[in-house]
């Protein structure tokens, strides 16, 4: 009989950098700490066992395999590998889990122990309604340096201390988001050193570009301007400015990918702090 409790973020996923759907924080953990540390990876590696059968591994690296465990049938899966490579002293086999399962490892060195203690988690979100249309010029590049617009859509990632096994509420970080990102629907996206006047109600811009000389006058209302330059990248950064002081205390950093169209887009992420620190 199965006596280990349920894992606690059972009904959560998580997303490495490689855009892997991860099953639990562990697993998160251990690939941001791979990415830290420059180590490549391959997620949920298939191995084929002697007798045919076929166990997965959590991660393959250069340096060996990682398997988490978070119950009895991982535990026995650790150990079937470990023991039909421990001939093999290029195979070099560790396993990461909760303290609990410490007594089912014959080797101490090779198994990596946790405790209950709070740990980092990430949750990410994508919706419909996290679309916006709208127009930009971009003066230094000739494609673009003509009124022009796109539809994008935006993903948002939040990374934080797991509090009661949740990061943040899925439908108050949604209720933010959608707000934040309608600040952006049908603007017009400029650098602010193309505005050569303004009124009460309107700013010319004005630069001669690879396409020749524009001078506009467009209504502040409808206008966005930002400190660089209105590219994707930009976009994405903006949207975090306005997200991070809205994130309850928790959340420690936000990325957020905007979608240019179809198969290309920005992601940007970033501490919180940096905001909080006046860097931006």
């Amino acid at each position: 009989m199965n006596d280990v409790p349920p894992r606690p973020d059972a009904d959560f996923r998580y997303m490495d950098k490689k855009g892997n759907i991860l099953k639990t924080r562990t697993q998160l953990t251990i690939s941001q700490m791979l990415d830290f540390f420059g180590i490549e990876y391959e997620y949920d590696h298939k191995i084929t066992l002697g007798d045919g059968s076929t166990i997965t591994m959590d991660f393959k690296t250069p340096k060996g395999l990682i398997k988490v465990v978070d119950g009895e049938d991982d535990m026995a899966h650790y150990e079937r590998v470990k023991n039909e490579y421990a001939t093999d002293d290029a195979a070099r086999i560790i396993a990461v889990g909760n303290a609990r399962h410490v007594a089912r490892a014959d080797e101490m060195s090779q198994m990596v122990c946790y405790d209950e203690a709070p740990q980092t988690g990430s949750i990410f979100l994508e919706d419909e309604s996290f679309s916006f249309d709208y127009a930009h010029i971009l003066p230094l590049v000739e494609k673009c340096s003509i009124l022009h617009g796109h539809t994008s859509s935006v993903m948002v990632e939040l990374i934080g201390q797991m509090k009661d096994n949740l990061l943040v509420d899925f439908g108050e970080a949604k209720r933010i988001i959608r707000e934040v990102v309608a600040a952006f629907d049908h603007k017009f996206f400029i650098s602010e050193r193309y505005v050569a006047k303004q009124d009460d109600s309107h700013y010319t811009i004005k630069f001669d570009g690879p396409r020749g000389l524009f001078d506009l006058q467009v209504p502040k209302s409808t206008t966005y301007l930002l400190k660089g330059e209105a590219t994707v990248e930009n976009l994405s950064t903006e949207l975090i400015r306005l997200l991070a002081p809205r994130m309850p205390p928790n959340v420690e950093a936000v990325g957020v990918y905007v979608y240019e169209g179809y198969n290309k887009g920005s992601h940007i992420i970033t501490r919180i702090r940096d905001y909080d620190d006046g860097q931006n």
